[in-house]
């Protein structure tokens, strides 16, 4: 559940170009093939895709995106990176924009693919994410007062006393013989509940 989540948060830029793009490593260079024939009207950036550097290549995007003051949009790699078994999407390369001064993201980056892998861009799949996080968070790592700590040692506690009946009928086994249960996603959606109760 925490991935399906973090899947879900944000937004994602979906493949627009007719033309489908296939990216390859030939002799440690990056190659972008594609028939992407004579640039449409309008269009300052033709094609839409170019090689930076051996390792990387860039996507012209000129998207406008406005977050309020503080706050600043970063590029990830699609969630569909991590689960596909073919190895196909492409890789984003994470980055902060901070629109409150900066009035478009005119670009993105992407990592190559090792030899031997393709990534492959298909028109309406999705191939990039970003998500809106504060600028500059206000940080600070310190150790947990003994109250809070206490507090917390004893709901782990708890937790692992009535896991069987917190996870009845959601538990299962992997290939590898580890188990697996659904106690976080039950106790999800009763905090989920709770809150909405609170909350009328």
């Amino acid at each position: 559940m925490p991935f399906t989540e973090s899947a879900r948060y944000g937004l994602e830029l979906l493949y627009p170009f007719d033309q489908e793009l296939v990216v390859t490593n030939i002799a440690g260079k990056v190659q972008l093939t594609a028939d992407w024939g004579e640039p449409p009207e309008d269009t300052p950036a033709w094609p839409p895709f170019r090689t930076f550097g051996d390792d990387y290549y860039s996507h012209q995007l000129s998207l406008d995106l406005e977050v309020p003051p503080g706050w600043a949009v970063r590029t990830e790699p699609h969630p569909k990176y991590f689960t596909d078994p073919t190895f196909s999407t492409p890789l984003a390369v994470p980055a902060l924009i901070r629109t409150d001064w900066w009035p478009m993201i005119f670009f993105c980056i992407f990592r190559a693919p090792p030899p031997g892998i393709t990534h492959i861009f298909r028109k309406g799949e999705p191939y990039i994410a970003f998500a809106v996080l504060p600028a500059d968070p206000d940080l600070t790592f310190e150790p947990m007062d003994p109250e809070t700590a206490a507090q917390r040692e004893m709901r782990s506690r708890r937790l692992a006393a009535n896991r069987d009946r917190l996870a009845d009928g959601t538990r299962w086994t992997s290939d590898t013989r580890t188990i697996f249960d659904g106690t976080y996603r039950n106790l999800s959606r009763a905090a989920r509940a709770k809150a909405k109760t609170e909350g009328e």
